[in-house]
């Protein structure tokens, strides 16, 4: 049996209060209707998130409103995204980051710039 994605049963991608907040500040002072979920090819590992605002929506994505923020989640890369998790974490200094907690995640790069996942299970 195969699964389908329903975006009316589920979000592929769930964010923190503190993501949306980071988001929704972004786009107010940038502009765009929202923020592209994707990853590319690169990196040590093989894998990279990719999270821009677009200013207007991309063709082969699944649109996700959440806390007024809209987000469009790549069709193409849902197998490597599916349950990714998205903080936005404060440190000291004055420093803050996006950290994603990803069950497909096979292994990481040391620098935590890439990732990649199981083929096999994909």
């Amino acid at each position: 049996m195969i699964e389908k994605f329903d975006p009316s049963q589920q979000m592929p991608v769930s964010f923190t209060k503190a993501a949306l907040q980071h988001f929704a500040e972004y786009l107010r002072k940038k502009g765009g209707v929202g923020v592209q979920i994707s990853v590319k090819k690169t990196g040590c590992s093989g894998l990279a998130y990719v999270i821009e605002p677009v200013e207007k929506k991309p063709e082969n994505h699944i649109e996700m409103m959440q806390s007024d923020v809209c987000f469009f989640v790549d069709k193409d890369a849902l197998r490597y995204l599916e349950g990714l998790h998205v903080d936005y974490v404060k440190q000291a200094l004055g420093l803050s980051q996006l950290v994603y907690s990803n069950p497909n995640e096979a292994a990481r790069c040391g620098c935590g710039e890439s990732f990649t996942v199981n083929e096999q299970d994909k």
